[in-house]
């Protein structure tokens, strides 16, 4: 069998099937097992328990598919026209929301294209080892991608690619075939630092370290506890993930919109008033969230991650009638409900001044000078 045929057609049905870019790399990924472990013992990981529970694995992926000796890296795009980044973010009555969450939940969709890609690949040399991952399987998805070519690791430990920037999706395909290798990507960020600065919890430790525990998507999408209070103001309208690290990166500005309409951003989500998406039950919040990975969050954690938006939007008496209606529901919920109360008291006794930092303007003023083409 000629392996560099066979490579260069897999990029090619991988492309029919709407990845951007597929790249091909070998497993060995011994040199990121004391990084990894070194990120585990600070406790970086916060209460993401499972990352410390599959320990090396993670380095190792044929431990997960026995008999693996390549893996199919692919990138898919999700960054949606109308991203509308400014203008939510610079509205505090609005939500603002990951952008690779507005649509439809990615894991599903990309997978499946893994999956077909696996059958196609099998139909073409006969019955072979192969099994898809999308952020399903204990695995280290990035340096995978980095060895595979399809971008190197940024210092907001993303995946940055020079004619994309970072706004896809990664998804592997781990097969027992041994095909040539992509060439590995090098790293050009050089000296800049903005996604560090810009950092609104400064969760990014250090070059390419990410502390868990401060980051915003993290403590809105991970974590369902008590949001310490340091981070709350910091927070601002963001109510699921937080894009101000890639929002600020330079390379962004090349990033191209998806060709999937079911990352696009949903009829629900179009006009996000926080006090409306306070206002919904949970059933309600079920149906409107059908298919979307906010779903997983559930209901008690969406108010929540509101209650602490609506404590830094300006003052209103429409917000404090709706924050003192969801009193009572949990003693969580009503943590973050009364020290929203008691902003919203506060800033009904101040002279109205601008509801954003001064970080928070420079990131929007950033923004619309580098916004990606039609977004």
């Amino acid at each position: 069998m000629d392996y560099q045929v066979l490579a260069d057609k897999i990029k090619i049905w991988a492309r029919e099937l709407g990845f951007e870019k597929v790249g091909i790399c070998d497993i060995d990924l011994s040199e990121h097992e004391e990084p990894l472990q070194k990120w585990l013992d600070a406790g970086f990981h916060g209460e993401m328990d499972w990352m410390a529970r599959h320990g090396m694995m993670r380095a190792r992926p044929h431990e997960l598919l026995p008999g693996t000796v390549r893996v199919i890296s692919a990138r898919m795009n999700y960054l949606p026209p109308d991203a509308r980044f400014a203008s939510d973010l610079n509205n505090p009555n609005y939500a603002y929301i990951s952008r690779y969450a507005l649509g439809r939940d990615y894991h599903k969709l990309v997978r499946n294209q893994l999956k077909k890609l696996g059958e196609k690949i099998e139909q073409e040399v006969g019955a072979l080892g192969y099994r898809p991952f999308v952020d399903s399987a204990p695995i280290l998805e990035r340096p995978l991608a980095q060895k595979a070519g399809l971008g190197w690791a940024g210092k907001h430990s993303l995946i940055l690619d020079k004619e994309s920037g970072s706004w896809f999706f990664l998804g592997e395909l781990l097969i027992d075939l041994p095909l040539p290798v992509d060439t590995p990507s090098s790293n050009q960020c050089g000296k800049c630092t903005a996604c560090i600065t810009s950092c609104p919890t400064q969760a990014i430790v250090e070059d390419g370290v990410v502390d868990a525990r401060r980051c915003i998507s993290y403590l809105t999408i991970e974590y369902d506890g008590v949001i310490a209070e340091e981070f709350r103001k910091a927070m601002g309208n963001r109510i699921y993930g937080c894009d101000d690290c890639q929002l600020v990166c330079p390379w962004n500005r090349f990033s191209n919109l998806t060709q999937q309409s079911d990352f696009h951003r949903r009829q629900a989500l179009d006009e996000p008033d926080l006090v409306e998406l306070f206002a919904w039950d949970e059933a309600t919040f079920l149906r409107y969230m059908e298919g979307s990975a906010i779903r997983r969050i559930g209901h008690q954690q969406w108010l929540r991650n509101l209650s602490i938006a609506l404590g830094n939007a300006p003052y209103s008496q429409r917000i404090v009638t709706a924050l003192n209606m969801r009193l009572g529901l949990s003693d969580l919920l009503d943590e973050h409900i009364h020290w929203a109360l008691v902003e919203q008291q506060r800033k009904s006794a101040e002279p109205e001044n601008s509801h954003s930092s001064n970080k928070q303007q420079r990131l929007i003023r950033i923004v619309e000078k580098g916004l990606p083409r039609d977004a």
